[in-house]
């Protein structure tokens, strides 16, 4: 049994189909049934059920499948350990980040590591919460800048700072006369969220203090879209500060007005693994953040 036989059941067991594993794993379809074949026969068992127009994982290749990853887990982090020695903010770091953030936040912050850690490579890929969390998992991501809480683990969870929210409706509407916007006159005139999927919406929710949305006829892809929308007289949302440029200006037909809502605040925070072999450069990088927020973002007492 090989550190790549359990590469090839892993990646069979996350596509669910022998043609596409073989691709992860960069072998033609023939040689990796193979090698699974020989590795079933090696330990006695079905890993797979093949009659299925998926390949689905038997009950005990569940079970065999979690120990190979963790396997894995732990021989690239044999392979990082001996690889990272000297300075941790010299290094390559793949980061993933929210939509919602990333457009806003990164700017600030590669200016920022760029100025102090020369030789610290970020490697950026943007992806919703869900799908961030899995690649964390499965050691595709570093670390991840998200809006919290999150609740792993196996995740080491730093908050960073937290962004208050802004109401943005249409600039003709009667709400955009007032220097500020009550949180109930918000949820009472129409309010848009992004689509499922995105944290920023249950943050929204949670901000007007509502459940869920029944009969929801319009949802957005992209905080841009959702801009757009209000300015096309739509309805009215709320938008991060970081994605307003923060100022309460009005822009493109959108006013921007600060919420009367004790609360109305996201709380962004950098995660990786707990037993990461990068833990010194995440620390290093936590400092960094916290000493320097961007304008109109809000400290964590």
């Amino acid at each position: 049994m090989t550190l790549q036989e359990l590469r090839y059941i892993v990646a069979l067991a996350d596509t669910g189909h022998f043609g596409k594993a073989a691709e992860t794993c960069y072998i033609s379809q023939s040689t990796l049934s193979t090698q699974v074949k020989k590795l079933e026969d090696f330990l006695g068992v079905m890993l797979f059920d093949r009659s299925l127009k998926h390949v689905a994982l038997t009950p005990i290749g569940h079970e065999i499948v979690s120990s190979a990853r963790l396997i894995l887990d732990e021989a690239t982090r044999i392979r990082e350990l001996a690889r990272l020695t000297g300075d941790p903010m010299e290094r390559t770091v793949n980061l993933g980040v929210i939509p919602t953030l990333g457009p806003y936040y990164l700017p600030h912050v590669l200016t920022l590591l760029h100025g102090k850690f020369p030789k610290l490579r970020l490697l950026l890929r943007e992806e919703m919460t869900p799908h961030l969390l899995s690649h964390l998992a499965d050691g595709k991501l570093d670390a991840g800048l998200l809006a919290l809480p999150v609740n792993d683990a196996s995740l080491e969870v730093v908050p960073l700072f937290k962004e208050p929210f802004l109401a943005a409706v249409p600039a003709n509407h009667k709400l955009a006369q007032a220097d500020s916007i009550k949180i109930n006159e918000l949820a009472q005139a129409g309010l848009l969220l992004l689509e499922e999927g995105h944290c920023l919406r249950e943050h929204a929710l949670e901000a007007c203090h509502l459940d869920g949305m029944q009969n929801e006829e319009i949802s957005a892809t992209s905080l841009e879209t959702l801009r757009q929308m209000v300015g096309m007289g739509l309805g009215v949302t709320l938008i991060p500060v970081l994605a307003s440029g923060g100022t309460t200006a009005d822009i493109t037909q959108v006013a921007l007005r600060p919420l009367v809502a004790p609360g109305a605040s996201r709380t962004v925070g950098l995660v990786w693994r707990k037993r990461s072999p990068l833990a010194s450069t995440m620390e290093q990088l936590v400092i960094t953040l916290k000493n320097a927020l961007p304008p109109h973002t809000l400290p964590i007492s």
